[in-house]
């Protein structure tokens, strides 16, 4: 049965003070009121990921998430974070390829595809994002764009490394934006994604891949997004900022 999971990206969010009330706040409420097989990751800014871990218990409901990591093991990269050091505090997830990251900071689907191999070598699981613009959406052949993203990322892995690798199906067009994707929308494209994997690993690992839907799932549309039988959780923006909203998320997805 594939894992559910609820990613709470907090981006460039919250104070230190802040940063230590949320994550105490959603901590105990997971513990709390999750009763479902659901893991949720945290993914605070780098700056306070080393705090955050000290609010995770091992073997918990709760694991840690990076937003980002370079490339290259080490070396002179002023102002970078390598996957070495994300699992020395022991970081367990990563997000690669967000939409933002491939926008404002050029990453190809070339050197996401180093990303994901060197957080995979360091044990990290890869949240891999892959999504289409509005633009796309209208007027070109989606489907095939993002099928492309995961082509060029992700299909060099062997099924044994793909299998630590979960995806996160975000539409740009819906992020920070107020529009959603309809839920009938998502599960197509999930459906589609899952078909491709299929189609390169076979059908027990592409139905054994966590797909999760990152384009502004909150509080009031979760539900119906998690009730669809290709969405596995959320990669959770904005909600994830308030703790009562995200463990509204959390739970629709048990």
């Amino acid at each position: 049965m594939r894992k559910k999971i609820v990613a709470g990206n907090w981006k460039m969010n919250k104070t230190a003070e802040e940063a230590k009330a949320l994550l105490s706040e959603v901590i105990n409420m997971v513990k709390d009121e999750v009763t479902g097989d659901v893991e949720v990751v945290l993914c605070p800014p780098a700056l306070y990921l080393a705090t955050a871990r000290q609010y995770v218990t091992d073997g918990g409901k709760v694991a840690l998430g990076a937003q980002n990591c370079h490339e290259k093991a080490s070396g002179a990269y002023t102002g970078e974070i390598s996957a070495p050091m994300l699992q020395s505090i022991g970081v367990e997830y990563v997000i690669l390829g967000h939409s933002e990251r491939r926008q404002y900071f050029g990453e190809t689907n070339a050197q996401l595809a180093e990303k994901v191999n060197i957080a995979l070598e360091n044990g990290l699981k890869p949240i891999f994002c892959c999504g289409e613009s509005r633009d796309l959406r209208e007027n070109g052949d989606y489907v095939a764009f993002v099928k492309d993203q995961i082509t060029e990322s992700l299909f060099h892995l062997s099924a044994e490394s793909f299998a630590n690798v979960v995806i996160a199906y975000e539409p740009i067009w819906a992020i920070g934006t107020g529009l959603t994707a309809s839920s009938a929308q998502a599960q197509d494209m999930h459906f589609e994604l899952r078909q491709h994997i299929a189609g390169q690993y076979g059908d027990a690992v592409a139905q054994d891949t966590t797909i999760l839907y990152g384009g502004s799932a909150n509080a009031q549309n979760a539900e119906e997004l998690f009730a669809r039988p290709d969405v596995d959780g959320g990669l959770i923006g904005g909600a994830s900022l308030k703790s009562r909203d995200f463990l509204t998320v959390v739970k629709a997805a048990q």
